[in-house]
């Protein structure tokens, strides 16, 4: 009996233990900060939108900036990035508050109702709220000619542009808008440029992208002041997460990598021309598709986006393009940079593409590496233009003024002084058209990203077809690299002295 008794207790004690111990591992497992559980499980998940400017599938891969800022932030961590696209903003802050994701990180401003529900991060750039019409119908000028002419705007159900409408109807009761759940922003700013809707709201670089691809949406007048945006985190105690944020912002501030992210996406969508991007948009139909073919074939290790958006810069796509100057054909080459690339007849497209692409190639390769390499293309592209000599001069230039000879964004703005006596008569190649060579370039940057959101929207149209039978109008005659020559013309080195 006293045995029997003895070995129920040590049953009893054994399981209390065993009990405790996985009591203790559970309270252990739960008392994690996030930034631990992030780690243990190797992986961070970011929820962002699909669109052109956070997160897209590019050539070479995913792309955008919040996936380059999320994948900077997940290499410190050390862990591997996840990225959770969506195409509707409604999906991102309830997969948020679920745990579903760690981060929602899509270029959203700092609404109220967001920063009472979750916690904002740093701000990393400033947007407005601008309400959006078609151009060449009525615009009104300000909030109070929209209320009296009771017109409705029509917003994305749940955004912050439907809090904002609905705060300003407090303040003015006969403000008409309508929500809708069934379209996302760029369905409803595409309705607006087909005139299907009259009015609608979008952030400041938003409407700057969209004009790339749909030129007739226009600023009627802004309806918030600048607001800061951010990533955006779930509340709590745990300050764990949200305090390598900070910090991690805090760092690509300071060491020039937020400005070198933002200028790659953001630095060439200031100027918009309406006439040229309403030619250029028609072209996308009715030219581009008879040449991508052979801009796919010859575009190598280059995005063939961008040897079509160079092509068009040059020609506006016409393979029989001449100049006074002496330049021809698809990518306006001279004669002897067409020798230098092996091309016998400039007036041949397939020979121009492969030659333009091959000469760029050239250019490239002679950029000093202590230029980032996706910022390389910009002052290959430049050179392609006014010179390469010439853009070492622009850098010269820049690093004399104590900024950053390597960041495009410095260079591009010392650029234009190349035409001015006080400048260039120190320089080691001399006067240049400067001022040309960053609207040149700056043109193609635009091209390039309009021909992106076409071609991701043709791809997903799926049965959907535009048949619209558009007449050609040709923009006015482009800017053109008369100063491309030979490369053996200049002896540049490729280091800085």
């Amino acid at each position: 009996m006293r045995t029997s008794v003895l070995t129920k207790f040590s049953l009893l004690v054994a399981s209390l233990i065993a009990l405790l111990f996985v009591t203790g591992c559970q309270y252990e497992t739960d008392t994690k900060n996030e930034l631990q559980k992030i780690k243990d499980r190797g992986v961070l998940r970011v929820g962002t939108l699909n669109n052109q400017l956070s997160y897209y599938i590019g050539p070479d891969g995913p792309t955008g900036l919040e996936y380059e800022l999320a994948s900077e932030f997940a290499k410190q961590l050390g862990v591997r990035l996840e990225i959770k696209p969506a195409y509707r903003l409604s999906e991102l802050f309830p997969a948020l508050r679920n745990g579903e994701v760690d981060i929602v990180a899509a270029g959203l401003t700092q609404a109220p109702n967001r920063v009472k529900a979750f916690r904002a991060g740093p701000a990393y750039y400033y947007v407005s709220q601008q309400v959006v019409y078609k151009k060449g119908t009525w615009r009104p000028r300000n909030l109070a000619q929209l209320i009296e002419s009771g017109e409705s705007i029509t917003v994305v159900k749940g955004s912050h542009f439907e809090q904002t409408l609905l705060d300003l109807a407090e303040e003015h009761p006969d403000l008409k808008y309508e929500t809708t759940d069934s379209y996302d922003l760029n369905d409803l700013l595409k309705q607006v440029s087909q005139g299907e809707r009259l009015f609608t709201v979008a952030d400041s670089i938003e409407l700057s992208i969209t004009q790339r691809i749909y030129p007739n949406v226009a600023l009627a007048f802004e309806l918030t002041e600048d607001q800061p945006t951010s990533w955006f985190l779930r509340r709590g105690t745990d300050e764990s997460l949200y305090a390598l944020v900070l910090e991690f912002f805090g760092d690509i501030q300071q060491n020039g990598q937020l400005q070198l992210i933002e200028e790659k996406y953001f630095g060439h969508i200031e100027d918009f021309d309406y006439v040229d991007t309403r030619a250029f948009v028609r072209a996308l139909d009715s030219k581009l598709p008879k040449w991508e073919p052979l801009f796919q074939k010859y575009a190598g290790e280059f995005d063939w986006r961008l040897i079509a958006a160079l092509a068009y810069q040059e020609s506006h796509w016409n393979p029989h393009a001449k100049s006074p100057t002496g330049v021809r054909g698809m990518m306006m080459l001279t004669l002897p940079t067409a020798k230098s690339v092996g091309v016998t007849d400039r007036l041949d497209p397939e020979q121009s593409i492969r030659g333009g692409a091959d000469y760029l190639r050239k250019i490239v390769n002679r950029i000093p590496d202590s230029i980032n390499q996706h910022e390389k293309i910009w002052f290959a592209l430049a050179s392609y233009n006014v010179g390469y000599g010439h853009v070492m001069d622009a850098r010269r230039i820049t690093k004399a003024q104590g900024a950053d000879p390597d960041l495009w964004g410095d260079v591009k703005t010392r650029l234009p002084l190349l035409r001015k006596k006080g400048y260039y008569e120190y320089t080691r190649y001399g006067y240049a058209r400067g001022d040309e060579a960053l609207n040149y370039v700056e043109n193609i940057r635009r091209y390039y990203q309009s021909i992106i959101g076409h071609i991701d929207q043709r791809d997903h149209a799926n049965v959907e077809t535009d048949t619209d039978d558009l007449m050609v109008i040709e923009a006015p005659e482009p800017a053109r690299s008369e100063a491309v020559e030979s490369l053996s013309d200049e002896s540049e080195s490729t280091t800085e002295e």
